[in-house]
């Protein structure tokens, strides 16, 4: 099961600064797990950020860890640039379920599970999975990322 930390949280919300800085990602790689990412582009720079672009980064960045990375494009800019460079990324809004460039269900908390999805968990009371779940899903994605170690 691929284990993906929801902007390089591991044991819970790091808070606006932490979430998607490269010092903070960079650990949770470091730590073995994927990462999920809010990529932006603007003015032919990348940033990473949720709400708005915060953390300047470089393409070599994205190269270097695009086999551990989930990259969730922000805006129309930076889906362009994934897609182009054949980075495995995906775009949502109020979506339920979207499908990454690589065909993988991605799916939003509280959603009927699909074969071979990525599942969002995001709640602390909602870090369990049961037998059958884990049997069906590829992975899981959560700011509580190093309570699933044990699956």
């Amino acid at each position: 099961m691929i284990l993906i930390s929801h902007r390089g949280n591991l044991y819970g919300k790091g808070g606006d600064y932490w979430e998607n800085h490269p010092d903070y990602l960079n650990y949770a790689l470091h730590k073995g797990f994927d990462v999920e990412i809010d990529v932006w582009l603007q003015d032919n720079q990348l940033f990473l950020g949720h709400d708005k672009p915060v953390h300047l980064i470089y393409d070599k960045f994205l190269f270097n860890n695009q086999n551990h990375l989930w990259c969730h494009a922000k805006n129309f800019e930076a889906m362009e640039f994934l897609l182009k460079n054949k980075l495995h990324c995906f775009w949502h809004e109020n979506d339920k379920m979207t499908l990454t460039s690589k065909g993988i269900p991605w799916l939003y908390p509280g959603q009927n599970i699909i074969d071979n999805s990525i599942i969002l968990k995001f709640e602390k009371n909602d870090l369990e999975l049961d037998f059958i779940t884990r049997a069906i899903i590829k992975g899981v994605c959560s700011d509580f990322i190093e309570s699933f170690s044990n699956f």
